[in-house]
C-alpha cells in the first residue's frame, strides 16, 4: 500500500528542502523563514544565555565603580557597564524573533533554568580585576563573538555586528588597565599579575568544555550558528594572549605553554575542567550572590515595569 504525504507534511519537507538550501549556500535565516524546532530551540538557548550573561555581568564590574581610583577611570567603568546592559538587550530582542518572551527568558533565568556564562560567578578582588577582565575575559569573548556576526541567523549576527565592535574596545580598556599598573609600583605591578594568574584558566574555560565533551557545538556548527569549534576557538585566543602578554610583562599562570612548532600552534597544560563543571552546578564562588542580586533587582523594577504597561495601555485606548 503507497503512503501518500498529506499537505502540511509535503510543504513542511519542501521548507525543509528550502532551509538546507539556504545553510549549504551561507545564506541568512530571517525570522519569516521556516526553520526546524531543533534549530529554533538550539538558538533560544544560545541566544537567552548570551543576554543572561551580559547581564549577570555587569555585577563583578559594578562592584568597582564607587572605588575606580580616579573620576576619568570611574566615567569609563560606568560606560563599559552601561554598554554591557545594551548588549543584553539587543541580544532579547533578537532573541523575541524567535517567538519567545523577555519575561520568559527572564523568568526562566530568575528561577535558575537558564545558565549564563560561568566566568562571572568569580569575585573581583582588586582594581586589577577590572584590566583582567577586560583583557582576558573581553578578549575570550572577542574570539568566540566574531564569527557570530556571520551566523545563519540573521537577527543574531546583527545584533552582534554592534556588540563586537563595543567589545573590541573593553579588551583594549582592560590591555592599557594593566600596562598602566605594569609601569607602576611593585606593588601594582604584583596586583596585575595576581588578577591575570586568577583570570586566566577561568577565560580559557569560556569556550566550553572540549570539543570532544561539547555534542551541541558539532550541531550548531553544521547549521552555522557556530563557525569553529572550542578547540579551535580556545587555541586561537592563547595564540592572540602571548604576545600581549609579553607586550605587558606579566606571565601567563601555565608552565606547560609553549610553541609546537610543528603544529604551528601553541601548546597549553591541562584544564581542570572540574571546577567549570562546580560552577555550572551553582556551586562556584559566586553564583549564589549573583542570583540573589539579579532577583532583588527584577523585584525592584516591578513597579517600573507596571507603569509601562499600564501608560502603553492608556495610549493604546486613547489611540482606538
Amino acid at each position: 500500500m503507497t503512503t501518500i504525504d498529506t499537505p502540511v507534511e509535503h510543504g513542511e519537507s519542501e521548507a525543509q528542502a528550502r532551509f538546507d538550501e539556504l545553510i549549504a549556500s551561507d545564506a541568512r535565516i530571517e525570522p519569516r523563514d521556516w526553520m526546524p524546532d531543533a534549530y529554533r530551540r538550539t538558538l533560544v538557548r544560545q541566544m537567552s544565555q548570551h543576554a543572561h550573561s551580559e547581564i549577570i555581568g555587569m555585577q563583578p564590574e559594578a562592584n568597582w565603580i564607587t572605588r575606580a581610583p580616579s573620576l576619568k577611570r570611574k566615567a569609563i567603568l560606568m560606560a563599559k557597564v552601561q554598554d554591557e546592559a545594551g548588549h543584553g538587550l539587543y541580544l532579547y530582542s533578537a532573541a523575541q524573533t524567535l517567538g519567545i518572551t523577555r519575561d520568559a527568558m527572564t523568568e526562566q533565568l530568575i528561577a535558575g533554568t537558564a545558565k549564563y556564562s560561568s566566568i562571572f560567578n568569580y569575585p573581583t578582588l582588586s582594581w586589577a580585576d577590572m584590566g583582567a577582565i577586560g583583557w582576558l575575559v573581553d578578549g575570550a569573548a572577542i574570539c568566540n563573538q566574531v564569527p557570530l556576526c556571520r551566523c545563519s541567523y540573521a537577527p543574531y549576527g546583527r545584533a552582534m555586528v554592534r556588540i563586537c565592535k563595543e567589545e573590541s574596545f573593553h579588551q583594549r580598556q582592560g590591555f592599557e588597565i594593566l600596562l598602566t599598573l605594569m609601569r607602576g609600583t611593585p606593588e601594582q605591578r604584583q596586583m596585575a599579575q595576581d588578577a591575570v594568574d586568577r583570570w586566566y584558566w577561568p577565560s580559557l574555560m569560556m569556550f566550553g568544555p572540549p570539543d570532544e565533551e561539547s555534542p551541541n557545538s558539532a550541531r550548531s556548527m553544521g547549521w552555522k550558528i557556530k563557525r569553529f569549534s572550542n578547540d579551535e576557538l580556545r587555541q586561537r585566543f592563547v595564540g592572540m594572549l602571548v604576545p600581549q602578554a609579553e607586550a605587558l610583562g606579566v606571565s601567563l599562570p601555565d608552565p606547560q605553554l609553549r610553541w609546537d612548532g610543528e603544529r604551528q600552534a601553541y601548546e597549553i597544560g591541562p584544564i581542570d575542567w572540574s571546577e567549570l563543571h562546580e560552577v555550572i552546578a551553582g556551586r562556584g564562588p559566586c553564583n549564589a550572590q549573583r542570583m540573589q542580586r539579579r532577583r532583588e533587582a527584577h523585584e525592584d523594577g516591578a513597579w517600573v515595569r507596571e507603569a509601562a504597561a499600564a501608560y502603553a495601555a492608556k495610549r493604546a485606548e486613547a489611540a482606538a
